[in-house]
């Protein structure tokens, strides 16, 4: 059985389970989970966790991301980009200037605040936001504080003008980040109505385009015995994390998963990975209880 990470390049029309379901067909096993979710209407990059590497989807999942989105000005819709129906719509002739959208983009960049749209999977008193929206129903949502780390216009126009405006940014952000609330967010800061025309995933993580594979290609992968080749060791995962080579006296004790002394790199860092052969073993964070103590997070049995 394979154990690894996936770059998987997900294509429109498909949700991210759509994905997981072809994959384990393709792959025969069940051992297969994503990282976040892509909407059906959005391509780009989604890790997908093989075997042990489930194990650390969440790590994967709260990695920054990187996109590219067509912003669309003149009118809003119920989901916030191109799949909704029309809310609201401004069909006065528009005049912009590329410093106005610079300005709004910069008021954008940081730590901001975000409401999760109605048309979005966070739960809401156990049911998902989405099923309240298709029964009609509108609840309160939970306004939470995201991270957009750069945000670039990527044309080089002076002026928009029109009855519809559209430019393409690329955003960088921390995981929790809904694109098409920012899109109608920077409709506000520019004082019309907005949503999100498109969206590209371009990175996650550390993996980008050029790492990916499409699903027919890894049909073809796997017919012709290449699978080593687009999956990548579990270890990927682990990048962000100090790794520590184990010695001889504690790999019996980390092997079975005791607690023991906190290592000094615990001080700096939330996780430290323990590494026998350029194999992961486990990871290991500050005890929650026991101070001056470590604990393991995750373990990695053996693999032939």
């Amino acid at each position: 059985m394979q154990h690894g990470i996936l770059p998987l390049w997900k294509e429109r029309g498909m949700t991210s389970h759509d994905c997981v379901f072809k994959i384990r067909k393709i792959l025969h096993t069940k051992k297969v989970g994503h990282t976040g979710t892509l909407d059906p209407g959005v391509e780009g990059v989604l890790p997908i966790c093989i075997g042990n590497a489930t194990r650390l989807a969440e790590y994967l999942t709260d990695t920054g991301k990187v996109y590219e989105a067509i912003i669309e000005i003149g009118t809003t819709t119920t989901t916030e980009d191109a799949e909704g129906e029309v809310v609201e719509e401004d069909t006065t002739e528009k005049h912009i200037t590329r410093t106005q959208v610079l300005e709004a983009l910069k008021s954008l960049t940081g730590v901001i605040s975000q409401t999760p749209p109605m048309f979005s999977a966070v739960k809401v008193n156990g049911r998902k936001l989405y099923e309240y929206a298709r029964s009609g129903e509108v609840v309160e949502r939970p306004t939470r504080q995201i991270t957009i780390y750069t945000l670039d216009l990527l044309d080089d126009c002076e002026i928009y003008e029109g009855k519809s405006i559209t430019f393409p940014v690329r955003i960088a952000c921390s995981k929790g980040t809904y694109i098409r609330t920012l899109a109608v967010q920077i409709g506000e800061e520019l004082g019309y109505p907005a949503h999100m025309a498109s969206l590209v995933r371009t990175k996650s993580g550390t993996f980008t385009k050029d790492d990916c594979v499409t699903l027919e290609q890894l049909q073809e992968k796997v017919e012709n015995e290449q699978l080593r080749d687009c999956i990548k060791p579990l270890e990927y995962a682990l990048t962000d994390f100090p790794h520590i080579e184990i010695t001889p006296d504690i790999l019996k004790k980390i092997i079975n998963g005791q607690v023991l002394p906190m290592h000094p790199s615990l001080e700096e860092h939330d996780k430290i990975v323990y590494m026998e052969n350029n194999k992961a073993v486990a990871v290991y964070v500050k005890h929650p209880e026991k101070k001056g103590l470590m604990k393991p997070e995750k373990m990695f049995p053996k693999v032939d």
